[in-house]
């Protein structure tokens, strides 16, 4: 995340954006997993809001990057919640937990972001599209090391209910990483007035607070959806 001086007001208005999809996601996928509702989230438009809410993530994690200050430490932070999140998964369903989530490859992305930014935009793109092709060839891949699941190679029976390996999705970061060079190498918005907006006021404050809200969004949900379902 960016640090909070100097914060450019419409990469928080897209993260609070991303933060919204992302919930509208979940609550389909809840119904659907939890509550038996007939939800596709697997296929169709669901399936895409998800991706969709996933890959504007990696976008804004990407331009960040190339923005904030103490990489490292964010990524320390963001790669730790991603093992909590392993934790609480694997303590939850041990067949399908998180090994590998949206979570863990932006912390690894951000620990990679000092050597990384130093790259051209052109270079940035063109090891970002690298990385999208080997990915799709290596989906096709099967092993029994585990150790490979990071990267995108994975045994007979994974499963997992959310999985962003490097290959492919690191080329995604890339990308975000090419267009903050690009678009952001003042370090200046590209819409100063943003911040007399109140809907991107509103937005910005999700997106300041994605990663709690990240962390805390599921337990809420899950606990308001059991009640509506008792008192229905």
């Amino acid at each position: 995340m960016l640090p909070h001086i100097g914060r450019i007001a419409e990469i928080d208005c897209l993260r609070g954006i991303a933060i919204l999809m992302m919930v509208i996601f979940h609550i389909v996928f809840d119904l659907a997993y939890f509550f038996n509702w007939p939800l596709d989230y697997l296929s169709g438009f669901w399936y895409y809001q998800g991706k969709s809410s996933a890959i504007l993530f990696m976008l804004i994690s990407g331009i960040s990057a190339t923005l904030g200050r103490h990489p490292l430490r964010r990524g320390l932070k963001v790669l730790g919640a991603g093992m909590l999140i392993t934790l609480a998964t694997y303590v939850y369903s041990p067949a399908l937990y998180i090994r590998f989530g949206i979570l863990h490859l932006l912390g690894v992305g951000m620990l990679a972001a000092p050597w990384l930014v130093k790259r051209s935009a052109l270079t940035l793109t063109l090891a970002g599209t690298t990385l999208l092709v080997l990915g799709n060839w290596i989906a096709n891949l099967r092993a029994t090391i585990v150790w490979l699941i990071p990267l995108g190679v994975r045994p007979w029976d994974f499963a997992s209910i959310d999985y962003y390996p490097l290959l492919p999705w690191l080329g995604i970061v890339l990308y975000g990483m090419a267009a903050g060079k690009l678009f952001y190498s003042a370090k200046q918005p590209l819409w100063p007035a943003a911040t007399r907006n109140q809907p991107v006021r509103i937005l910005g404050w999700l997106g300041r607070r994605s990663l709690i809200i990240y962390l805390l969004h599921q337990p809420i949900l899950l606990v308001v959806l059991s009640f509506f379902m008792f008192i229905r």
